[in-house]
């Protein structure tokens, strides 16, 4: 019998699947997750895989010559955009275009693994980067980040989703998230949290 659950791929005893709601957005996101974050059991990416359907993820480190990805980002019937905080990239919302439908990449890695990602993948290079407001803090507590405004790739998700599509409501994402940090900090030795993450 596996040790893992089938559908989240998370321990069966971090099962995040209670906490994970179906939700509908026009904007679809195309994940682009670094090899060392697939199995990582405090990854996020996966809760925005299983909340929102009309998302993908492809694992791998250059996406130069990935045949998925370079067939969606030859749609002409969507506008593509990476969220990326380039020295060119503008704010999410004035990105969008009326006539054409959107799909947003977004990057899950470590900043260092990110930045690889984005200067190997030619095919991304074409892009318009854009990038979520700045005063943006993350919540994640249990895994050192360079700077108070770092986000998870969940945390980034909901943020750009909400900016887009300010009539739905997308908290379940975070919702869903809070709950496997809370996990996996309730499974820690007393005393061992405060020591390591919040100095």
């Amino acid at each position: 019998m596996s040790r893992y659950c089938r559908q989240c791929s998370k321990a069966l005893k971090a099962c995040i699947c209670q906490w994970v709601t179906p939700l509908e957005s026009n904007v679809e996101l195309i994940i682009l997750q670094h090899p060392s974050e697939e199995h990582r059991p405090m990854g996020t990416a996966r809760i925005l895989s299983l909340s929102l359907e009309n998302s993908v993820t492809l694992v791998g480190e250059d996406f130069s010559d990935n045949t998925k990805l370079n067939e969606l980002l030859t749609d002409e019937d969507y506008q593509h955009v990476i969220l990326y905080p380039s020295e060119h990239s503008v704010s999410v919302e004035s990105a969008t275009r009326p006539s054409k439908k959107m799909r947003v990449v977004l990057l899950d890695g470590t900043w260092k693994k990110a930045f690889k990602m984005w200067q190997v993948s030619s095919n991304l290079h074409a892009l318009d980067t854009v990038h979520l407001p700045k005063d943006l803090k993350g919540n994640y507590r249990i895994r050192k980040a360079p700077s108070e405004n770092s986000l998870s790739t969940v945390e980034a998700g909901y943020h750009l989703l909400s900016l887009l599509e300010g009539d739905r409501d997308f908290s379940s994402l975070l919702t869903a998230f809070d709950q496997m940090i809370q996990f996996q900090i309730n499974q820690m030795p007393p005393g061992v949290f405060e020591k390591n993450y919040l100095d």
